[in-house]
């Protein structure tokens, strides 16, 4: 998770303590951004994949609550996860939600450090994982490029980075979506985009059955990075190889179906969302 603004909520409402005021935004984003344990499956198995064994040490970079890194030490007695992120308050409402939540023995084994991703010194890692677009961040060639250096130092001799990213031609849209979601509709809004710079601006709002609204719950300001620049920047960063992995489709849903699989190519689709594993 990225930086975020104060959110504001707004109501129609006249008295009464509306649904959005008492909404907790972190949960809030949880529910209808992350799905934990759908993405360390996929990182148990492509990792088993490519390297042959299990992976038992994790890094959830830009880890925010810190909702995989806590899941991932509930997976095997032996998985032990450090949490980096720059925000002291998303960090300090993991400890309280999730971290704390552990049973004794799987709190020691989860690290939490307020620092920057930048500049975090860690054992040496099996997993390195920046999801949720958050490398994104990260607005030149150069400074992207001494995140995925620094990235690569963490990683054991034979580690894996895993990261994700969005793109297709609503990308580089203005526009609004909207996903019904229980108990509240949660709106994804590509605020601004700047061609120029590839700057690209975004919110996350949430509605609520009431009328109310929390506005700005989360606000990114990020470059849109493309998958060929992506790769060519972890090449330059010293990675030997890199894999991409395309989401199939369900035809009934008319959505992705969560099965990612390896490509070199791919349809010219709307909208798509690929992982990237960086192989040392």
């Amino acid at each position: 998770m990225c930086a975020a603004r104060t959110p504001r909520t707004t109501s129609r409402k006249v008295s009464g303590q509306t649904l959005a005021a008492k909404a907790d935004r972190h949960r809030l984003y949880e529910n209808s951004v992350q799905d934990a344990d759908a993405e360390l499956d996929f990182v148990e198995r492509e990792f088993r994949q490519l390297r042959g064994r299990n992976a038992r040490f994790l890094r959830e970079d830009f880890c925010g609550t810190a909702s995989v890194a806590t899941a991932w030490v509930r997976r095997h007695r032996q998985n032990r996860a450090v949490g980096v992120d720059l925000d002291p308050e998303v960090l300090a409402w993991g400890r309280t939600h999730h971290v704390n939540a552990l049973p004794r023995g799987e709190r020691g084994r989860v690290t939490l450090l307020n620092e920057n991703v930048l500049q975090a010194v860690t054992p040496p890692q099996d997993v390195v994982l920046a999801m949720n677009f958050s490398y994104w961040i990260f607005k030149t060639r150069d400074a992207l490029r001494d995140y995925f250096k620094a990235t690569l130092a963490a990683l054991g001799e034979d580690g894996v980075f895993l990261l994700d990213c969005f793109g297709g031609y609503d990308a580089f849209r203005v526009l609004k979506e909207r996903r019904e979601l229980k108990g509240f509709t949660y709106v994804w809004d590509q605020a601004s985009y700047n061609p120029v710079t590839g700057d690209l601006r975004c919110h996350i709002h949430y509605e609520f059955p009431d009328r109310s609204l929390l506005r700005k719950a989360f606000t990114y300001d990020w470059r849109l990075w493309t998958l060929p620049e992506i790769r060519e920047v972890l090449a330059e960063a010293g990675f030997a190889r890199t894999v991409v992995y395309w989401q199939g489709w369900d035809d009934e849903s008319d959505e992705g179906d969560g099965d990612y699989q390896p490509v070199e190519t791919a349809d010219a689709d709307a909208g798509w969302i690929a992982y990237v594993a960086a192989l040392r």
